[in-house]
């Protein structure tokens, strides 16, 4: 079953809890294994307490509709500092924040995006990379997180 399946189970189950479901992702890890990642929020934030019931409740729901194939370990958290941007309320919501952004296609030769969400509407959202603004759709969004923290790249010294 694609993430989208997973998803309409388990959101339903997560927003009676009082809970928004972020994003659900699905990634290898190094031994080969599946690991099914569910990030979940709330006004007030998250607790160690609150994952682990919804971990109960959606785990309790997979293995009767048992919609992946092999092995897996289910990972619920909150989303973090660098939260991942999935749905257009959350961009709306970080207006104003540093993030990066992953399209699918590239945009003036690019795909790679860091710099400020300064406007996110119902089909797009604008980011300003060092004084250029681009619209991206959110049709095209591959991947998009707020930027918490940003190291510099170390400079070179002159030989």
């Amino acid at each position: 079953m694609a993430l989208s399946g997973i998803r309409e189970l388990i959101e339903p189950v997560i927003e009676d809890m009082g809970y928004e479901l972020v994003l659900v992702e699905m990634t290898g890890d190094s031994s080969g294994g599946q690991i099914l990642r569910v990030y979940i929020d709330a006004p007030g934030g998250i607790l160690l307490e609150d994952c682990e019931q919804v971990s109960k409740q959606i785990s309790a729901i997979l293995d009767v509709e048992d919609p992946i194939k092999g092995e897996y370990s289910l990972e619920v958290s909150s989303p973090g500092l660098e939260r991942p941007l999935a749905k257009p309320q959350h961009f709306t919501r970080f207006v104003g924040s540093r993030v990066k952004v992953l399209t699918r296609t590239a945009y003036l030769g690019r795909r790679r995006f860091t710099g400020v969400l300064t406007d996110a509407g119902e089909r797009s959202c604008c980011v300003d990379v060092d004084g250029e603004v681009y619209e991206l759709p959110y049709s095209d969004v591959e991947k998009a997180n707020v930027v918490a923290f940003e190291t510099a790249a170390p400079k070179r010294r002159a030989s």
